[in-house]
């Protein structure tokens, strides 16, 4: 895996896992901001109101640095830790995975619990569409409106998408590209005559 490709999931995805009459409904969802995962689990909480235990674990960024797992009051490291290392395991990031338990009556221990969990989050991965996903950049940049066919030859080549463009007495254009192919992007653009990069202006 280069460091800037990385894995996450294309959708949403949900498992049912049973283990001694305790229910364990999995669901695992593809997220990009703290927001968004608190909005999820607020949901998910509401929604399943009656159930013991709602836990979760997260990942985010493509660096995976942003991480987090949660109990909701399962023994300590019996169903937070065990998510998120399933979701270690498949190197998956900008995911959440919720896992609600409704007790059966049967308590399964601790070593049970990990298990359960972990199983649960497994299945939910592994109904999931696992999809590759690249780090871009963008770069912003003035040039004058002569230049246009030597900028829009390099665009052409070097194949980068076009997020904004306006073209007046000075044209102006954003594009975004693959992280690794930034270097390759920016130094031909530099050889544009009168073009000037705006972190430089």
């Amino acid at each position: 895996m280069t460091e800037d490709i990385y894995l996450t999931i294309s959708e949403r995805s949900e498992a049912i896992y049973t283990e001694k009459r305790s229910k364990f409904i999995a669901v695992a969802l593809p997220v990009c901001t703290v927001d968004e995962i608190k909005e999820h689990i607020d949901f998910y909480q509401k929604k399943y109101y009656d159930a013991r235990h709602v836990c979760y674990a997260y990942m985010l960024g493509a660096e995976r640095k942003d991480f987090r797992a949660n109990d909701n009051g399962e023994p300590s490291g019996t169903a937070g830790k065990p998510i998120l290392g399933q979701i270690n395991s498949n190197m998956l990031t900008d995911i959440l995975i919720v896992v609600i338990r409704y007790f059966g009556g049967v308590k399964l221990g601790t070593g049970g619990l990990i298990a359960a969990y972990r199983a649960a989050a497994a299945e939910a991965i592994a109904r999931a569409q696992i999809i590759e996903k690249t780090v871009n950049e963008d770069v912003t940049f003035m040039f004058e409106y002569p230049f246009m066919n030597d900028v829009m030859r390099i665009v052409k080549e070097e194949e980068p998408e076009i997020l904004n463009q306006s073209y007046t007495v000075n044209c102006r254009m954003v594009l975004r590209i693959r992280k690794s192919s930034m270097p390759g992007l920016r130094s031909r653009l530099e050889k544009v005559e009168t073009l000037r990069f705006m972190e430089d202006i």
